[in-house]
């Protein structure tokens, strides 16, 4: 299990990206909303193709995942510094994922249920009963 910071730049993931790059010496990975299948990308804005949708930047002794944000976090790209983290959860079991995923949302709420993922494996998201949103990718 690895447990990875994901943090949401709200149209600014791009720039967030170079600029930590020059920084800290690191590279990074990016997939944008323009890139996911067909059935998928017809319904994203046309404006929000050219987003990130799911980035990953390491240097040494650093790992974090990071996003445009969707296209329906209106609320949070008016204060941009208000929730704008969620902790991305890898595990590499199914059960346990299935596990952690219920015990994670009890008490809580289930925002994207734990399914089939276009890019392998499952992905779903929780807000746990403390208001952290965790994002659980499995096999």
């Amino acid at each position: 299990m690895q447990l990875v910071p994901y943090i949401f730049f709200y149209g600014r993931a791009e720039e967030a990206l170079e600029f930590y790059k020059s920084v800290l010496g690191g590279t990074y990975e990016a997939m944008r909303s323009g890139d996911a299948p067909e059935e998928i990308s017809r319904e994203i804005n046309p404006e929000h193709k050219q987003k990130i949708m799911n980035a990953s930047f390491t240097a040494p002794g650093i790992s974090f995942m990071c996003s445009d944000g969707r296209p329906d976090d209106d609320a949070k790209r008016i204060d941009p510094d208000e929730g704008n983290i969620s902790l991305a959860l890898s595990v590499t079991d199914g059960a346990e994922g299935n596990r952690l995923f219920a015990a994670l949302s009890q008490g809580g709420s289930v925002r994207v249920p734990l399914d089939d993922a276009f890019w392998g494996g499952r992905f779903g998201i929780i807000h746990d009963r403390f208001g952290i949103e965790w994002m659980v990718t499995a096999p």
